[in-house]
C-alpha cells in the first residue's frame, strides 16, 4: 500500500465543525476557534493542505499549554490617517490577521491606502486566507509575516530568517482574485511535516540535515534553503529579510533568529511574540474602478492566451489552480492524513 492511500477524504463541512469543536474545547473563544477554522478550511480547500486542517493539532497543544493565550483581548490603535497597530495579545493569530487586514481596508476606504502593523500574534497559518477576503471587498490586499527561525541565509550552515510569507490578492471582475501566495523558504517546514507523515521523499533544493548539506529526507531535514536553493537563494534570503523589517523591525515583534522556536515548548511565560504586516490597496482610488477592472481583465487574458510547452497544461495565473482545485473538492471533499484524522476522531 502506498503512503498516498492512507488519505481519506471528507466533507468540508464535517472538517469545519470537528476543528472549530477541537479548538474550543482546548480553551478557544468562539470568535477565535471560528477565524482559525475558517483560515484552515481555506488552505484546505485549494489544496495547500501543509497549512490546512493538519495544523489543528499544533493549534490544540498551543491552547492547552499556555503558548497561545485562550482568551486574548486584542487592541487597535490607530496611529495616523492610513496606519495603525494592533496588539494581538498573544492569542490565534488568524483572528487578529483578520481584524489588521479589515482595519487595513477601512484605513483604504478614506485614505485610498491603509497599513497595519501586528504585533504579539503567533504562527497564522496560509497568509492567502487574509488577502482573499480584501480582494472580496473590492482592495488589492497584501500580507507578510516574520516567524522563528527556519531557514539558512544563502550559503549558511544554520537558520535564521523564518520562512516569512507574503500573499497578495488582486480582485477581477466577474471572477476569482488573482493570488500569490509563497514562502520566502524553497518549500514551508509544514510541508517537511507533512512528508514526514506521509513517508515521502522531499523535492531537491529544498532543505539540509543538522550538517548544513542539502537533504532529501524528511525526518533528516532540520532547516530549510531560501527560495532559489544552493545557487540562488540570495533572492529569497533577501525577500525573507524584507518581511522581517516590515512585520519584525516595524511592528515591534521579535526577530526571527532570537524569536522562540516553534518546536519549543510554550507558555504563558514563553511566548513567540509574532509580527504581520497589512496592506490593503483601493484601486479606485489610484487608476479609477472601470479603468483598472479592463486592464486587470486585459493582464490576465494575456497571460492566459501565452503559448505552453505543454498543450495539456496551459499558462496559468496566481491561483488559478488553487480556484481550479476548490471547485474539484466541493465534490470529492478533502483529503486528511492519518495524524489529523485521529486528532479529529474520524478514525
Amino acid at each position: 500500500m502506498s503512503s498516498m492511500t492512507k488519505l481519506l477524504y471528507y466533507p468540508e463541512a464535517l472538517l469545519s465543525q470537528r476543528v472549530h469543536a477541537c479548538l474550543v474545547e482546548a480553551g478557544a473563544q468562539d470568535a477565535d476557534a471560528e477565524a482559525t477554522t475558517r483560515a484552515l478550511l481555506h488552505a484546505s480547500r485549494i489544496g495547500v493542505d501543509s497549512h490546512g486542517v493538519r495544523l489543528v493539532g499544533h493549534y490544540v497543544r498551543l491552547l492547552r499549554s499556555g503558548g497561545v493565550n485562550s482568551q486574548p483581548v486584542p487592541v487597535f490603535t490607530r496611529t495616523g490617517p492610513a496606519t495603525g497597530q494592533l496588539n494581538a495579545d498573544g492569542g490565534l493569530a488568524h483572528s487578529a490577521a483578520y481584524r489588521a487586514m479589515d482595519e487595513a481596508v477601512s484605513l483604504a476606504r478614506g485614505a485610498g491606502i491603509g497599513a497595519v502593523g501586528v504585533h504579539h500574534s503567533s504562527h497564522f497559518g496560509a497568509a492567502g486566507a487574509y488577502v482573499v477576503e480584501a480582494a472580496r471587498q473590492g482592495m488589492i490586499g497584501l500580507i507578510m509575516s516574520n516567524s522563528d527561525a527556519a531557514v539558512s541565509l544563502f550559503g549558511g550552515a544554520r537558520p535564521f530568517h523564518g520562512t516569512n510569507p507574503i500573499a497578495m490578492a488582486a480582485p477581477t471582475s466577474g471572477s476569482d482574485p488573482w493570488l500569490m501566495d509563497i514562502a520566502t523558504s524553497s518549500i514551508p517546514f509544514n510541508r517537511v511535516k507533512l512528508y514526514r507523515s506521509l513517508g515521502l521523499s522531499l523535492p531537491l533544493g529544498v532543505a539540509a540535515s543538522d550538517d548544513g548539506l542539502p537533504t532529501r529526507d524528511a525526518q533528516s531535514a532540520a532547516f530549510l534553503q531560501p527560495l532559489g536553493g544552493e545557487e540562488f537563494g540570495f533572492k529569497g534570503a533577501a525577500l525573507a529579510g524584507l518581511v522581517t523589517i516590515l512585520a519584525g523591525v516595524l511592528t515591534g515583534a521579535a526577530l526571527d533568529p532570537v524569536m522562540v522556536g516553534t518546536d519549543e515548548e510554550q507558555s504563558d511565560r514563553k511566548r513567540q511574540n509574532v509580527g504581520h504586516f497589512t496592506i490593503a490597496i483601493d484601486p479606485a482610488r489610484f487608476i479609477g474602478q472601470a479603468a483598472y477592472d479592463l486592464a486587470m481583465g486585459s493582464y490576465l487574458d494575456l497571460l492566459r492566451s501565452g503559448p505552453s510547452v505543454n498543450s495539456h497544461n496551459p499558462v496559468m495565473a496566481p491561483g488559478d489552480r488553487e480556484w481550479q482545485e476548490a471547485r474539484k473538492r466541493a465534490e470529492t471533499g478533502i483529503p486528511v492524513d492519518p495524524d489529523t484524522q485521529r486528532i479529529l476522531g474520524l478514525i
